[in-house]
């Protein structure tokens, strides 16, 4: 795939990026080759291939989903300006 200077402008302006008019006909070239590379990965087979998140195989460790309030509510609101039955006490924004 061949990628022209206005597009190189244009992922470099979108990218916020500042390049030179030199720096543009380089970028044309190495774009082009890159993507050019990875249309060569369109030509694999992968039909039968599964998906996958890693390459070895690993199953996460399950835990029980139970609802807890850490048993430490009293070292958490210890350096609150204001606490009241480790609850943070703050000003009514409401009304």
């Amino acid at each position: 795939m061949q990628v022209d200077e206005a597009t190189v402008r244009r992922i470099a302006r979108l990218a916020r990026i500042k390049i030179s008019d030199a720096e543009a006909k380089g970028l044309e070239t190495e774009l082009s080759g890159i993507l050019d590379w990875v249309k060569q990965l369109d030509e694999v087979d992968t039909a039968n291939v599964e998906p996958m998140t890693r390459v070895v195989a690993h199953k996460l460790k399950m835990r029980d989903d139970v609802v807890t309030d850490g048993e430490i509510a009293d070292q958490v609101t210890a350096n609150a300006p204001l606490a009241e039955d480790n609850f943070f006490v703050v000003p009514k924004v409401v009304e």
